[in-house]
């Protein structure tokens, strides 16, 4: 295997996949150059503004661009993409998670193991959103421990080690929530969706797994809007935007909020000026539905002469 050493390891922040697609690109980069490479993790705003200083990375779960066409740059993703590298590797598969197409590099190097086969299966039921697989309510149990407890106290509890995740006892807090709190969350959630533009909704949420519920509300037709926001507030104030549709509209609505994602599940940071709920509300309409330009005789600009 010919992979670059890297002098850092970026990767998305906010899911299972980010995480388990980056602890094994760490785990691989150790195996194949003999240290221990930086990892970062980031969400869609930060990404798109970092400067891209090192003369090689490895990249992962983030949609490849024209930035990152960069010589001894590895890029590892499953996102929709039209560029074409030239001078970057891209590693590149719709089909498949990130985690998993990372895995299948670790296979190569001869760090498999049954443990991380079944994390890694986990992994790509729940990012793929498999819903006609088996294991899909456990898949989602997994995704839902980082939407819980965030990317590095996850990463911190387990020490870096992924293979302690599988079967981890906050499994069964998640097990609870989904049995007892998805109902109720369900309920009070479909009746407060509030209308940004004529097709985006924001769903209020209280308790249960968001993606989920959302997802229900839009399977079972319980809402006019063909994509559905919902607010995931940061500890630093920002408030990340995350969009879920069913036939492909929440990509162009996160690509006109400066985000990204997958066709159906995409999302974005706001601005840092926007630090609560209702002012969030604000700014999704003045972006996706802004009010009409005046014109004609009650025009504010009716009397100026060109």
């Amino acid at each position: 295997m010919s992979l670059p050493k890297p002098e850092v390891i970026c990767t998305h922040e906010s899911d299972l996949d980010g995480l388990v697609a980056g602890g094994l690109l760490r785990r691989l980069a150790k195996s194949l150059h003999g240290t221990e490479v930086p990892l970062q993790a980031w969400n869609y705003q930060g990404w798109k503004m970092r400067a891209l200083n090192e003369r090689c990375a490895w990249v992962t779960d983030f949609t490849f661009e024209s930035r990152l066409d960069r010589s001894n740059w590895v890029v590892i993703d499953h996102h929709a993409t039209s560029v074409v590298p030239q001078k970057a590797r891209l590693i590149h598969d719709a089909t498949k998670s990130a985690s998993l197409l990372c895995y299948e590099l670790c296979r190569e190097a001869g760090l498999g193991s049954p443990v991380l086969d079944r994390l890694v299966q986990f992994t790509n039921i729940g990012d793929l959103w498999l819903r006609r697989d088996p294991d899909f309510e456990l898949a989602c149990d997994y995704a839902n421990l980082v939407k819980t407890y965030g990317f590095w106290p996850l990463h911190d509890l387990v020490g870096g080690e992924l293979e302690r995740l599988l079967d981890h006892p906050l499994l069964e807090v998640m097990a609870v929530k989904r049995r007892v709190e998805d109902p109720l969350g369900y309920e009070w959630s479909r009746q407060h969706i509030d209308r940004v533009s004529a097709e985006v909704g924001v769903v209020h949420t209280t308790v249960g797994n968001t993606n989920l519920i959302v997802h229900h509300l839009l399977e079972r037709g319980a809402t006019p809007f063909k994509v559905l926001a919902t607010y995931f507030p940061k500890a630093n104030r920002t408030i990340v935007v995350s969009f879920r549709s069913l036939n492909g509209e929440a990509l162009p609505v996160a690509a006109a909020l400066q985000g990204g994602g997958h066709p159906n599940a995409a999302g974005t940071t706001l601005p840092k000026s926007v630090q609560d709920i209702e002012s969030a509300t604000v700014y999704l309409r003045q972006v996706l539905d802004p009010p009409p330009i005046a014109t004609g005789i009650n025009s504010p600009f009716a009397s100026l002469q060109l």
